[in-house]
């Protein structure tokens, strides 16, 4: 009877179990929680898909990141707070502590209410910037919707993003003929010299951004224009943590969840002529998705490497090689997709290297499919250690935008030969000519030799007078 239910509580675990590969918990700070209806939709579907929400007003004592030193929790929502600060608990130093232990932040903006210093500072701490009233609004006056915004064009349509690039995976599957409407929102600008950041929704090339409150009718000094503005930016740090900037949190609320648009006359691919729904939802779920770790999560399996000499059994793993030896290498890799864990396929045009190192790299090479299994792919390659002994290392370094990164490193020692391990001097047709030569030599000191001993003395006689004659 016990087994019995021990075996339900964990069918009911596995039910309750959350998408995420890293965890359910998830803190929502939200200054009101009055405000919870507007995004109840959106807020629905992350507790339909496994996670466990915890509510917190910024400015609450019960708002704590970090429990003994542990984060408290997996993932962190912010939803645009209507005062100037957050509170203690959550300042710029924090919050990069919180995503240096792992966690995985997204953050919502909002042009109606100014951002909080601590937000812009953490912003800045990221090469992210916003306009410095920190109330920036975004227009377009020729990719707008006509039904809510026909006279101040602030809420920008925008095609839904079919591909970043062909080197990138692409979990935002739109069409280009899907559109999203960005209300109200806060446009970013990205520094040159991150190569961390990706922005994933940029704004037409006719959007500008501009400080609503200046009452006048032309903009002459915008704070960016056209594809300088990113209204949705991702960033993924170096240990694999995730942070995402939505620069108009109305796109997550139930209005435009339903909201149906009639595009301008300048929407590249959308019709004009009639309303159609907007694709926020999904496009929402995507963006969550990949920020709270439900997608483009990678995990290494086996890793093994051996001698490539054609034996049945090879030794596993071992930790010393010989130089010149043949070598191959195995690795598996799995992706975590929403709730089940994938082969791990490479966007087109990119591979998996394998470096073969010591301070410097003596191989880099591409692996290539081996075989492919339910949940994984293991992907190989072979080569001939160079003649070169010391301390080597097999490394995978595989880090590619929106991919959590892979970093595996395995240490082995390779010698020179063993003193019987070398060929033997007739087995190197470059050695004859001076084994020829020794012999020659041998051959020669033997013959001297034997030709001294043979060669005695000739015996001396004796005269009458008695001297010595030969």
């Amino acid at each position: 009877m016990r087994w019995i239910l021990s075996f339900l509580l964990l069918g009911l675990l596995a039910v309750v179990q959350a998408a995420s590969a890293s965890g359910n918990k998830l803190l929502v700070v939200i200054e009101e929680l009055a405000e919870k209806s507007k995004y109840s939709k959106y807020l629905g579907d992350l507790e339909a898909r496994g996670f466990k929400l915890t509510y917190e007003s910024p400015k609450s004592d019960k708002v704590a990141l970090f429990e003994l030193g542990e984060r408290a929790y997996d993932h962190l929502l912010i939803l645009p707070p209507k005062s100037k600060g957050l509170g203690p608990q959550l300042t710029p130093k924090i919050l990069l502590d919180f995503i240096n232990a792992g966690g995985n932040i997204l953050l919502t903006l909002s042009s109606s209410h100014p951002t909080p210093s601590a937000l812009v500072s953490l912003l800045l701490e990221l090469d992210i910037h916003l306009p410095s009233d920190r109330t920036g609004l975004v227009v377009d006056h020729f990719n707008y919707d006509t039904i809510s915004a026909a006279e101040k064009h602030d809420v920008v349509l925008v095609p839904r993003p079919d591909a970043l690039r062909s080197d990138v995976k692409n979990f935002f599957a739109g069409d280009g003929k899907d559109v999203i409407a960005f209300p109200k929102g806060v446009g970013q600008t990205l520094g040159n010299t991150s190569p961390l950041l990706t922005p994933i929704l940029r704004a037409p090339r006719t959007a500008y951004s501009y400080n609503p409150k200046e009452e006048v009718e032309g903009v002459d000094d915008p704070f960016a224009v056209g594809q300088q503005l990113s209204l949705v930016t991702a960033m993924q740090a170096r240990n694999s943590a995730r942070f995402t900037v939505i620069g108009a949190s109305e796109m997550l609320e139930n209005a435009w969840f339903d909201a149906k648009v009639k595009p301008s006359a300048g929407l590249t691919g959308a019709a004009s002529d009639k309303a159609a729904k907007t694709a926020n939802q999904a496009f929402a779920k995507e963006v969550t998705g990949w920020t709270f770790n439900e997608i483009g999560v990678l995990k290494v399996g086996k890793i093994e490497h051996h001698l490539d000499e054609g034996e049945t059994e090879p030794v596993i793993n071992p930790k010393i090689y010989r130089v010149k030896n043949d070598v191959k290498y195995f690795i598996e890799l799995s992706e975590y997709q929403w709730d089940k864990w994938v082969p791990f396929q490479p966007a087109e045009g990119d591979n998996v290297q394998l470096e073969f190192s010591m301070l410097s790299p003596f191989h880099r090479l591409p692996l290539t499919l081996s075989s492919t299994t339910p949940t994984s792919t293991i992907w190989t390659t072979s080569f001939k250690i160079p003649d070169q002994h010391g301390i080597f290392n097999f490394k995978v370094n595989h880090k590619r935008p929106l991919l959590s990164n892979i970093e595996e490193k395995n240490t082995v020692t390779v010698r020179h030969f063993a003193h019987d391990e070398w060929p033997r001097s007739w087995a190197i047709t470059g050695a004859w000519p001076w084994m020829a030569g020794i012999a020659v030599t041998v051959a020669g000191w033997v013959g001297f030799v034997a030709l001294w001993l043979w060669s005695k003395p000739v015996p001396l006689k004796l005269t009458n007078s008695g001297k010595k004659v030969v």
